[in-house]
């Protein structure tokens, strides 16, 4: 059986009140929830992103859990690392990266490549805040098109990194796309990484609102419009068969979700409908997709 809210509120997590989060983080408010599914018996590796300041300075620290920070690029391989240690020891521990865009779609790329060619027993969390905003909003890779930031004045004219279809091209055996808009399905994708052995890759848009300039009591809304208007599809690929977890009963226009984000201000009506544009095809193409056996 799923777990329900109140089945999710009696279990403990790995977050203790007072971290340096922002107010209405949804880095925090992700890792509040799957903190809860994967359990006590977790590991956590964390390269330098938002999550390595939420923690709280030394000697403080909001997180209650076994966590090794490490170099930006290097998050895959030292999860790798200790997964392997701790099978050696014959213990089963999950062992879990907890990393930003700019560590996964960037700089981690490498190694998270590797790991995923070696089909390591670890699951990979990209919280995508879709910038570099713990160094002060710089574009990454999972930069979307037209974005501001502080690297791209006039928008972001390159389109968003797509690692998730990265990933399942290296035939990993679990790949899903999560939100904090849509708990349920977040909740539902981490209990099935947890049932499952090999490289698992979960990225999960994580909206920040001094990065996305957006209300800090608006995140969870603003997550769900990202899915709603097709801009973020939510799907999984299980050994290479891809199916779509949320299909809105009714697509919003994509102005709905980019006029509420100052990131987005500039940007003209014609610059909007291109956008709207991709979104839709991209929405087809996975329809097409969730048709095949396989789309490996």
């Amino acid at each position: 059986m799923p777990l329900t809210v109140k089945d999710l509120m009696k279990m403990e997590g790995a977050y203790l009140p007072g971290s340096a989060a922002c107010p209405g983080c949804g880095l925090s408010l992700s890792f509040r929830i799957a903190s809860r599914v994967l359990g006590k018996n977790t590991v956590y590796v964390v390269p330098a992103c938002c999550f390595s300041v939420v923690q709280s300075p030394m000697p403080l620290t909001s997180i209650k859990a076994p966590l090794l920070n490490i170099a930006f690029a290097a998050a895959a391989a030292a999860a790798s690392g200790i997964k392997r240690a701790y099978e050696t020891l014959n213990k089963d521990i999950n062992v879990v990266v907890w990393a930003g865009d700019g560590g996964t779609a960037d700089i981690g790329l490498q190694a998270l490549s590797g790991a995923a060619e070696r089909n390591e027993n670890i699951i990979y969390v990209c919280y995508d805040n879709e910038a570099y905003m713990n160094t002060g909003i710089q574009r990454s890779g999972a930069t979307p098109r037209g974005a501001w930031t502080r690297t791209t004045l006039k928008g972001k004219e390159e389109p968003k990194k797509n690692v998730p279809m990265i990933v399942a091209a290296h035939k990993a055996p679990y790949v899903a796309t999560a939100s904090v808009g849509y708990p349920f399905d977040l909740i539902r994708k981490f209990e099935k990484a947890l049932s499952i052995k090999g490289f698992r890759y979960i990225h999960l848009l994580s909206p920040c609102p001094p990065g996305w300039g957006i209300d800090s009591s608006t995140t969870v809304e603003i997550a769900k419009l990202a899915t709603d208007t097709y801009f973020f599809p939510l799907y999984e690929v299980e050994n290479g068969k891809l199916r779509i977890t949320v299909k809105p009963p009714k697509r919003r226009p994509l102005k709905d979700y980019l006029s509420v984000q100052g990131r987005f201000r500039h940007l003209s009506d014609e610059e909007i409908e291109r956008m709207e544009k991709e979104a839709i095809n991209w929405w087809n193409h996975l329809l097409e997709m969730e048709k095949m056996e396989s789309i490996l």
